[in-house]
């Protein structure tokens, strides 16, 4: 069975990619299926033999070697943490988008799962779970959500967070929640995280703080990455989802009400989005509205949803294909300098764009597949496939696998849910 899915399902594409192919010569497209799903098996097995920590279930956002063991020895130390070297925010050294991965990792489990009824991956998901109660309890500050935790103490943490990092994180709580993968104790769990998170931003987002939650110590953000209203158009979801996803996973009525009081508004800010926006903010807000929309009841809100996940799915497909030629120029095995000596993941940097590459090609599809109002275009399938089997997974030292994997469970999961409904006509 899982065979014919294969055979049937979005990868097809590769029929068109064997030189002088016959359309019944199902040999060469079982081939080329095979070495797709062997290219995703050696991704989730780097995933977690080179990203993955065990002692703060987290996942870190690069290597800088690929020798056993050395894979993370750029991270920075406990004392480096507690100073706040080289900055408040960790950027650069490798622990600054934990909470984003730990969000694309767990709707990618939630994701595979449904396709394969893998029993294994339940143990899989409370570890991710874990990693993201770590980075929201480890501290002792209620509601705030941290980037990452020091694997050397896994205690430590930079004081400064992010929007985005509570985008991921909570969105993929949520899809946790939803999943046969949680049980009954850790939806209670997942209801406590997301009850700080909204206490947090009832407390902090007001017009004395300009709508910042605040960093780990109680002062500003001098960036503006953590203010939650009064932002551009992508940004404007991101609160009421909060309160959404509190609402849902308690039942608090108070939670209902703050996530009334500014989704129509949020809704109406969302189709001003600029065409410069990151193709990382395009996959954030695409998280962001899905889980408003699956929860809205109001029609004419759901219809302006539809329209906006429409939107940006156009959007990601232009992003799909700039990744795509991007990754021509570039080597994509290269590994990261250690940020203390070298350039590490400077934006300005040769590694930065190698990095970010594999990353977007993942992202710009899954912000195309997270739209069901049409399937995914062909030529797409093909740009997504060839992300996939362009990477030598041994040789790979950016976390955009992560995104990957995810793009290729989601397509998967899809095609099942499509046949299913098929059979039950």
């Amino acid at each position: 069975m899982k065979r014919v899915i294969f055979v049937l399902s979005l990868f097809s594409i590769f029929l068109t990619r064997c030189n002088n192919h016959n359309e019944g010569d199902n040999d060469k497209l079982i081939s080329s299926l095979d070495s797709l799903s062997g290219c995703i098996d050696q991704a989730w097995d780097v995933s977690w033999d080179r990203f993955y920590n065990k002692d703060t279930h987290q996942f870190y956002d690069y290597l800088t070697s690929y020798n056993k063991g050395d894979e993370l020895a750029h991270l920075p130390t406990a004392d480096e943490v507690s100073r706040q070297y080289p900055n408040v925010y960790g950027y650069g050294t490798g622990m600054e988008d934990c909470m984003i991965s730990a969000g694309v990792m767990m709707c990618m489990i939630v994701d595979k799962y449904a396709v394969t009824k893998d029993e294994k991956l339940r143990d899989f998901a409370y570890s991710v779970f874990k990693g993201i109660q770590l980075s929201a309890t480890v501290h002792g500050v209620p509601g705030f959500l941290a980037r990452g935790v020091c694997v050397e103490d896994q205690k430590s943490i930079y004081i400064n967070s992010s929007r985005d990092q509570y985008t991921h994180a909570v969105y993929g709580l949520w899809y946790y929640y939803h999943s046969l993968l949680c049980d009954s104790e850790t939806k209670k769990e997942i209801g406590t995280i997301l009850s700080a998170f909204a206490e947090r931003m009832k407390q902090n987002v007001t017009i004395e703080n300009d709508y910042d939650f605040l960093r780990a110590d109680g002062t500003r953000d001098t960036r503006g990455i953590s203010r939650m209203w009064n932002v551009k158009g992508h940004e404007a979801a991101r609160l009421p989802m909060i309160y959404a996803a509190a609402w849902n996973a308690t039942g608090n009525s108070e939670y209902f009400d703050l996530y009334r009081k500014y989704i129509t508004s949020a809704i109406s800010q969302s189709f001003e989005i600029e065409d410069w926006q990151p193709t990382y903010a395009l996959l954030q807000m695409q998280c962001s509205i899905e889980l408003l929309l699956s929860l809205e009841q109001d029609t004419e809100l759901k219809r302006q949803m539809h329209d906006i996940m429409e939107m940006l799915s156009k959007m990601g497909a232009t992003r799909a294909i700039n990744a795509n030629k991007n990754a021509q120029k570039l080597n994509l095995t290269m590994v990261c300098s250690d940020w203390r000596t070298g350039e590490g993941l400077d934006s300005k940097g040769e590694y930065r764009k190698v990095w970010y590459c594999i990353r977007e090609s993942g992202e710009a599809a899954l912000i195309q597949l997270m739209f069901k109002g049409e399937p995914i275009p062909h030529k797409q399938k093909i740009l997504l496939a060839d992300a996939i089997k362009r990477i030598d997974y041994g040789r790979v030292s950016s976390s955009g696998i992560f995104y990957l994997q995810e793009a290729y469970w989601k397509a998967q999961k899809s095609l099942s849910q499509s046949l299913d409904s098929i059979k039950n006509q």
